[in-house]
């Protein structure tokens, strides 16, 4: 599987983006937006394309708007037949960013003016938060659902890093179109209380860093080939990324759960889910 690794001015996630695939056998390209734009067909030489982390033209008007007009103005019709052919999107926090800016999410839209149904806004805590939190996956008929199933994967730990992380959703009728598609909702959960009901509860600060409505950390498209999420799995692909991991690694715990969820996403663009 070859994989796009955006590169744009100010993002600083590429390499261990592209760190993690490569040890999923597939291989990475980091490739600079300006050569993108220069040849925008060079898309569909890739399986999966990645908007990664980091603070893309150093966030200026707001996080990931100004990629997102350069992404929609010289590559949105690629990126859209891209999709179309059964290729796999993904964007982590910045990328996710700009995702909702492009209108690629909630789902895929050539639309220039279509006003946001969904978008990210400053943190509830009114500070950039750089912090370790759960994940978890709402049960859905997603084919992500169903790799991270064959992946045993209920939940995840990683870190996230930013200052608009908040999902604000336009109305509770847009809140409840999300949670009942087919869109693989990823919510920040309780580390002490599995039990908790994060879709119908408000979870406290810091397990909610942002404040995010429904407790939501990213979502898919109706088809489960766009993704995006703040947190970051690429920095919890090796366990010694994990802060626990100095006094628990003789316990062999799973602190690289990070590289599962992304081998998930790999096994979606080959077409072994659907």
């Amino acid at each position: 599987m070859r994989v796009l690794v955006l590169k744009a001015p100010g993002t600083n996630c590429d390499l261990e983006t592209a760190d993690a695939f490569a040890r999923l056998a597939c291989t990475p390209d980091v490739v600079p937006i300006a050569e993108l734009t220069a040849f925008p067909k060079r898309v569909h030489d890739y399986d999966i394309f990645v908007i990664p982390g980091g603070f893309s033209y150093g966030d200026d008007i707001a996080a990931g708007k100004v990629l997102a007009l350069q992404l929609k103005h010289t590559l949105l019709d690629e990126l859209l037949a891209f999709h179309d052919r059964g290729k796999f999107i993904l964007g982590i926090c910045n990328g996710f960013q700009a995702l909702l800016k492009t209108g690629l999410l909630p789902g895929p839209s050539s639309s220039a003016d279509a006003a946001p149904r969904v978008t990210l806004s400053y943190n509830d805590s009114g500070r950039f938060e750089d912090r370790w939190v759960r994940l978890r996956f709402d049960p859905a008929q997603n084919p992500l659902a169903s790799a991270l199933q064959a992946e045993s994967l209920e939940s995840l730990e990683c870190p996230v890093a930013h200052a608009e992380g908040k999902v604000t959703v336009s109305s509770e009728a847009d809140l409840h179109s999300l949670q009942d598609g087919r869109r693989l909702i990823i919510r920040y959960a309780h580390p002490d209380d599995p039990e908790f009901d994060a879709a119908r509860s408000v979870l406290p600060y810091p397990h909610n860093p942002n404040g995010s409505h429904g407790n939501i950390a990213g979502f898919s498209d109706p088809s489960g080939r766009i993704l995006g999420l703040m947190p970051h799995p690429e920095r919890a692909a090796r366990n010694y990324l994990h802060p626990l991991w100095p006094r628990c690694r003789a316990q062999e715990l799973r602190f690289h759960a990070g590289l599962a969820f992304l081998k998930a996403v790999v096994a979606v663009a080959q077409g072994r889910f659907s």
